[in-house]
């Protein structure tokens, strides 16, 4: 089921909002078993087949967690540290092995077919919709467990945890202890007014997103992509027209998912982490992964990059530690050779930018002001551009066609109106022609263009829901103890912001914002007529 569909928008979200307030009345522990029933009706919408993958997985590792646990708060008597260890890793092998089958095994059939010459067949799996998201919650739920960190073992709660719908299918990744604590707090099940007014309105923003913008830019993206992959090669503008389309689709549409899903999770008073700090506006890699699918980077870096070693080994150490993270972050993403190379780009661009920064220390270079932050935002958006290539792209050819048309190599093409002006310039320039921008794909240049002027300017020059929503703290970074409201001076002392944006843009509970929020909530339902899923779906 989708969050932007009828069915969810009208049909199950009213009922499963009216019924675990109704249930709260009366009782806690039937809020919470009504709000994880729900939302295993929510994954089964999609294929009841596979609620018994996902069933399995949560006793398997709750399981696993509790004894874990109960073992670790009993070392003292004796226990063996190393068996409990061997515990975790059987644990952990456990669930990467069935992630593995459904979203790896045909890769590795078909490349070791290609490798070895044999033809050994591929079965026709299909991969289960947020195996990826749950099964990395679940190994961090296991290592937090290991670790201690883990004090609560209330079953009812531990599905919630992982299968909570606003966050099952595709993300936030997120940590027990963030959770769990809210999940048992007695008044998560009572109505509390500015949480349901600040959720909806989130909710409002992310689905515009999501049906305005987002799916806007695919009628631009897909086509220039699917052309790219019929063996098309773009010219010049084409080509760019598609590769940052698609850089704004991606950034619309995941956001938007994770907007939408911090809004409806703040309607049953539960605060999910943030996922997105205005990534684009990052004016370095390291930047970037910080702003990026954050509690993802915050997975890669804490259970993958830091036992690896992290950077206490050594240069050369670390920066292997960084491409390894980086390839199995790519890796993560898709069973595909693209994914691997844009994961490897990655990690190339991050060891660049550890390498700069030691460098201008060594140096003692200063602060090169505005100027240096321009240029410095600018290179590392381009980079993240030539990465999103590799990652949409079928095939490592038709990245290598995009790019070689975003670089020229395949010529120009420009509307056939500057003929007349231009063509005296370039007399003997045959890579030029004066017949249209978009000559693979045919869509609509002047659209095009004017869509993306309207994406970057609310990329780059409009606040995002942590700084218009900052007063009111809907996500769970340094939550306030009762997780009530808190005043937008605490606020910014217990979480600051990463930048403010040009524009500023506060939200406040006036008539005013709910028509604002009423106007586009209901231009998005007008554009619900052509339902699309959400790109994270695929991962």
């Amino acid at each position: 089921m989708l969050f932007n569909s009828y069915a969810f928008i009208f049909a199950f979200f009213p009922v499963v909002f009216v019924g675990f307030y109704l249930l709260g009345q009366r009782s806690h522990a039937l809020s919470c078993l009504w709000l994880a029933a729900v939302s295993l009706f929510f994954y089964g919408w999609w294929d009841v087949h596979f609620v018994g993958i996902l069933l399995g997985s949560l006793i398997f590792n709750y399981a696993a967690g509790y004894f874990i646990g109960h073992q670790v708060a009993r070392q003292s008597a004796g226990d063996s540290p190393g068996s409990l260890k061997m515990l975790l890793i059987c644990a952990v092998a456990v669930n990467l092995a069935v992630l593995g089958y459904f979203k790896y095994a045909n890769f590795f059939v078909e490349n070791l077919n290609h490798l070895t010459g044999v033809t050994l067949a591929s079965s026709q799996i299909i991969l289960p919709l947020g195996i990826s998201f749950f099964t990395f919650t679940q190994i961090a739920f296991l290592v937090d467990t290991y670790q201690g960190k883990v004090k609560e073992y209330n079953f009812v709660h531990y599905i919630m945890f992982v299968t909570y719908f606003p966050h099952l299918i595709a993300g936030p990744v997120l940590h027990h202890k963030e959770m769990m604590p809210q999940f048992a707090r007695r008044n998560v099940c009572h109505l509390n007014w500015t949480n349901i007014a600040v959720g909806l309105t989130i909710f409002a923003m992310g689905l515009t997103k999501k049906v305005l913008i987002a799916d806007s830019l695919a009628d631009f993206s897909v086509p220039i992509f699917s052309a790219l992959a019929g063996g098309g090669r773009p010219m010049l503008l084409e080509a760019w027209i598609g590769a940052l389309s698609y850089t704004l689709q991606l950034y619309f549409d995941f956001s938007a998912y994770s907007d939408m899903a911090i809004g409806l999770s703040l309607m049953f008073n539960v605060r999910l982490p943030v996922n997105f700090n205005s990534p684009y506006k990052a004016t370095s890699i390291i930047e970037f992964w910080r702003c990026w699918h954050m509690t993802l980077s915050r997975f890669l870096l804490n259970y993958l990059y830091i036992p690896l070693g992290g950077s206490h080994k050594g240069k050369a150490r670390r920066y292997f530690n960084l491409v390894m993270t980086m390839l199995l972050g790519g890796l993560w993403h898709g069973a595909g050779w693209t994914f691997v190379v844009w994961g490897g780009l990655h990690g190339f661009y991050l060891i660049v930018n550890h390498a700069w920064r030691s460098l201008r220390e060594q140096r003692a270079w200063g602060d090169g002001g505005s100027l240096e932050k321009l240029t410095a935002g600018i290179v590392t958006f381009i980079a993240v551009v030539v990465g999103w290539v590799f990652f949409r792209a079928d095939s490592f050819s038709s990245a290598t066609a995009m790019l070689y048309g975003m670089a020229g190599m395949n010529g120009m093409s420009l509307p056939g109106s500057l003929e007349v002006r231009l063509s005296h310039y370039f007399p003997h320039q045959n890579w030029i022609l004066f017949e249209g921008i978009t000559l693979l794909s045919k869509v609509s240049s002047s659209n095009a263009l004017f869509v993306l002027l309207v994406g970057f300017v609310i990329t780059w020059c409009t606040p995002n829901i942590r700084e218009i929503f900052g007063a009111y703290h809907p996500t769970c970074e340094n939550a306030h103890p009762d997780n009530s409201s808190v005043t937008a001076a605490s606020q910014s002392a217990v979480l600051p912001l990463r930048m403010q944006s040009g524009l500023r843009y506060e939200w406040k509970p006036l008539t005013a914002f709910a028509w604002i929020t009423g106007v586009i909530f209901a231009l998005s339902l007008m554009g619900l007529s052509h339902v699309s899923e959400f790109l994270y779906f695929q991962f």
